[in-house]
């Protein structure tokens, strides 16, 4: 596996939401991390990640445009399993409207 790192940039940020896109260069990883908020990840390619658990790993086929939604809690590193850079946007719902 590389030591490359995966980016994001980040282009919503209020007190309820934040969006950020996320670019890996073949073999980029984001690290370990917990996510303290749901979220919805949306595909911006066709592509595989590798997801490091605290249970082992597994791979993840995903779709151009096709979201997927996980809740808060979720601790893993991912990793791009593609031989060209991939890319997504991933939508953290920081608080439910009204609160």
């Amino acid at each position: 596996m590389s030591d490359a790192r995966a980016t994001s940039k980040v282009f919503v940020d209020n007190e309820r939401t934040r969006v950020a896109e996320w670019r890996f260069a073949p073999g980029a990883a984001t690290g370990w991390h917990r996510h303290e908020y749901d979220y919805v990840v949306v595909p911006m390619l066709d592509g595989r990640l590798k997801l490091l658990e605290a249970g082992g790993e597994r791979f993840s086929e995903l779709k151009m445009g096709v979201p997927y939604f996980r809740n808060a809690g979720v601790e893993h590193d991912v990793v791009n399993a593609n031989d060209y850079e991939y890319m997504f946007v991933e939508i953290e719902f920081k608080q439910p409207a009204g609160k």
